[in-house]
């Protein structure tokens, strides 16, 4: 994956979080659901080209930490 296509869906993710006042989840799952193939690129980078403050690198982080614990659901709860 590359930091533009990360930054594409990272963007999607943080949109989504803003519609349902839930930011810093969908940053925390995206940190999750992709820490493998994040390892490595420029968190403040990967914040800026998805448009987004690059204070949330440290909540990006938390949620590659956190990848290795926890297994994602197919579908949120509702």
């Amino acid at each position: 994956m590359t930091i533009e296509e990360a930054a594409r869906i990272l963007a999607d993710m943080y949109r989504k979080g803003a519609a349902s006042n839930e930011k810093a989840v969908q940053i925390h799952l995206f940190g999750i659901k992709y820490a493998e193939q994040i390892e490595g690129m420029s968190l403040p980078d990967l914040a800026g080209r998805a448009g987004i403050p690059e204070t949330y690198k440290t909540e990006l982080r938390k949620g590659m930490n956190l990848a290795k614990y926890v297994q994602l659901k197919s579908s949120p709860v509702k």
